[in-house]
């Protein structure tokens, strides 16, 4: 018995190690064939002909790809040459050092270049940016996406909002970006920053909606910006900022900073102001805007003591010289109440409704003058350009 049970356990010994080298060495002669309904085993190396690892991948809520895809060939390179008076050293005004180290009396000029970046508002080539990223500039070239480059010319500009028009021949049908429809914006909504930062190249980053209506920043003449911390620096003023759907919804135009670079405060032209001051740009070469020759000031508790005024409005403080308001008897120290039945609330506002004015018409002020209540009919002017004017 003893020796039938030592033939046996040697006999399983031997099996079974004749099983691992086999499995080891030739796995394929002791395979089994798969079950009824079994798909077959995948080959090494290879992947499954059906099921997910086959399919596209679909696209992730939390990814804004496609948004960036859509927006990313409708934002443009802005390069810009202007010429600059050559720096000198104040030792050389002096003629002794001139002869002695022999210096021209006249020198050529520098040549400086800028970058910034713009949006291609149309298919025929119409490309929306800042008027400070082409401002004094003797040339402007124009890049791409695709690499393709193009000589720019200006259409026209508003320095009052910081908007310029350019336009290119590419002798084909461009991407145009698509506007966000108006007061679709909301603070909160993610938005992406797309432009040319410090010249590495295109470049899109991501952030919020921080705030709607800044003003008062003292930036532009007309502000009402849309704040965000989307990083925005050097390079990227002019271009685009879109929605998730690649949209856009503001002209990327400033960056509150103490270091030069972004600090999470960057601010946008809302696309509906832009888009309205491009088509005026467009159609006439230039915005047109109403103006009567006034300086406003809001006022305050202590004014409104001293004068015996209501809490709360808006005080005339001067009037230009020969100007409308000063045709029609309005007076400094006139509180102004209504402008065309428009109630006035601050004087940001007194700025907006008279530059809405077209020129030429005739506008009626409600005024407060010595606590009695008066009208005054106005025919507005054009206003004046910028620098050569100091009052709304």
């Amino acid at each position: 018995m003893q020796r039938l049970w030592l033939i046996f356990a040697q006999t399983v010994t031997i099996v079974l190690a004749a099983l691992f080298v086999v499995s080891t060495l030739k796995p394929e002669w002791i395979s089994h064939p798969a079950w009824p309904g079994t798909p077959p085993a995948a080959q090494p190396g290879t992947l499954p002909l059906s099921g997910a690892l086959a399919q596209p991948p679909e696209p992730r809520p939390d990814s804004y790809a496609n948004a960036a895809q859509t927006a990313l060939p409708t934002v443009v390179h802005v390069f810009t040459t202007k010429e600059v008076p050559a720096s000198n050293n104040p030792l050389l005004n002096d003629p002794f050092f001139r002869r002695f180290f022999g210096v021209p009396d006249s020198e050529l000029p520098q040549r400086r270049s800028g970058l910034g970046s713009g949006v291609l508002v149309s298919n025929d080539g119409y490309i929306l940016t800042n008027n400070h990223v082409i401002d004094a500039a003797d040339s402007i070239e124009v890049a791409l996406n695709d690499g393709r480059k193009f000589p720019a010319r200006l259409v026209g500009r508003d320095p009052e909002s910081d908007l310029a028009v350019l336009r290119i021949d590419a002798r084909e049908a461009l991407t145009a970006i698509h506007f966000a429809t108006d007061n679709s914006v909301r603070v909160g909504d993610v938005v992406l920053a797309i432009g040319n930062p410090f010249g590495v190249g295109q470049t899109v980053t991501m952030g919020i909606v921080s705030a709607l209506g800044r003003n008062d920043l003292g930036i532009n003449t007309f502000e009402n910006f849309i704040q965000t911390d989307a990083p925005i620096n050097p390079g990227n003023s002019g271009g685009a900022l879109v929605d998730t759907q690649g949209r856009l919804v503001g002209i990327n135009t400033a960056i509150y900073s103490r270091s030069g670079g972004s600090q999470g405060i960057g601010f946008a032209i809302p696309a509906p102001s832009a888009r309205a001051i491009m088509d005026q740009i467009i159609r006439n070469g230039q915005v047109t805007r109403g103006w009567i020759g006034v300086q406003v000031q809001e006022v305050t508790a202590e004014l409104a003591q001293a004068l015996n005024l209501p809490p709360k409005g808006v005080l005339i403080a001067g009037i230009a010289r020969n100007s409308p308001a000063a045709r029609a008897g309005l007076q400094p120290g006139d509180m102004l109440v209504t402008i065309d039945g428009k109630r006035v609330e601050d004087s940001r506002g007194v700025l907006a409704d008279v530059a809405a004015l077209p020129p030429g018409q005739l506008a009626r002020m409600a005024i407060l003058r010595n606590g009695k209540r008066m009208e005054a009919v106005v025919q507005v002017a054009q206003r004046p350009l910028a620098g050569l004017r100091g009052t709304d």
